[in-house]
């Protein structure tokens, strides 16, 4: 009992170490005039992705590489299924063209990208891992990314995916009180990640299962309540952009930031079955193609009942390992 306690105070630190050091550092570069577009773009991203981030470099670094690939993996996964299903469950979500057009081929292409780099190995007959080069391309990928996005700024294109990060911006009053949130941001980032990764493996010790089911079904869920509350609110005042591109950005995210930095930071081994939850991801990110195309562009509630059970099915099977 103890053990689930401090874990779930270890994601509960996360997260709000996670949303003080963007409000602090946010407040920091408009006190400096950095425009709210680079603050979008740099601060939250790495902010609102800075769970997932502690968790994978804290992990790599203690050794435990299986449950920090299992939290990335799981929380693309969970963003896909539990955070789209269950906001598509609470009222349909209709998308825009441009969402379907670019932001899900993004996706797609790095999770695409993801994917052979682990294969490549297995493929030659070695363990599969992410070492530095292949973080190295990651982040091109990253790079790329937000070119593209930038230079929608300037031709004053919307994009649904700019306008969430935007709308995650955060308004803050005094430069003391700034740093302040940063600093406290980065204590309760490291306590967090500590808590979490410790007793995530005594966890795993205690119900016999791999830590990268740990990592999977229960940091990944933790790490993605922030997602899941964001899409919950937006499906519920019909703010369809804001619930998806939440959800796309969080998962591009995860694989071209998140990743390749702990990839850079230590080669991470991907575990045994790794490969399958990528490919899993995979699927759930295609098959939004069709059913937007199919359906109008909209996600019905049929469809999000379709997506949750995948998910609930595909994480029990993970589980019992059958």
């Amino acid at each position: 009992m103890t053990t689930v306690l401090l874990l779930l105070a270890g994601l509960t630190l996360l997260l709000v170490g996670g949303a003080s050091l963007v409000r602090g550092a946010s407040g920091i570069a408009e006190a400096h005039g950095i425009s709210p577009l680079v603050v979008g773009l740099t601060v939250v991203a790495f902010g609102t992705s800075a769970p997932e981030l502690v968790i994978s470099v804290m992990g790599a670094l203690d050794g435990e590489t299986d449950i920090a690939f299992g939290n990335i993996a799981g929380s693309n996964l969970a963003n896909l299924g539990l955070v789209l299903g269950t906001a598509a469950l609470i009222a349909p979500i209709a998308i825009e063209g441009q969402i379907i057009r670019r932001e899900l081929p993004l996706l797609l292409l790095a999770t695409t990208t993801l994917m052979i780099m682990t294969l490549d190995s297995q493929l030659k007959g070695f363990d599969p891992i992410l070492d530095r080069s292949d973080g190295l391309v990651l982040l091109l990928l990253f790079g790329i990314f937000v070119y593209i996005m930038i230079m929608d700024f300037f031709r004053q294109v919307e994009d649904p995916l700019l306008a969430t990060i935007a709308s995650l911006s955060p308004q803050l009053g005094t430069t003391s009180r700034a740093w302040m949130l940063i600093l406290g941001g980065i204590f309760f980032l490291g306590l967090g990640g500590e808590l979490t990764i410790t007793h995530g493996v005594k966890l795993a010790v205690i119900l016999n299962v791999s830590t990268t089911i740990i990592g999977m079904a229960v940091i990944a869920i933790g790490t993605s309540l922030p997602e899941l509350v964001t899409s919950i609110i937006a499906a519920m005042r019909k703010e369809a952009d804001l619930c998806v591109g939440n959800v796309i950005g969080s998962n591009i995210f995860n694989i071209l930031l998140v990743l390749p930095i702990s990839a850079m930071i230590y080669p991470l081994s991907i575990p045994e079955h790794g490969t399958t939850d990528i490919i899993a991801t995979l699927l759930f990110a295609a098959v939004l193609i069709p059913v937007f195309i199919m359906r109008g562009q909209i996600m019905s509630r049929t469809v999000g009942g379709v997506f949750l059970g995948a998910y609930l099915l595909y994480i029990y099977l993970r589980i019992t390992g059958t």
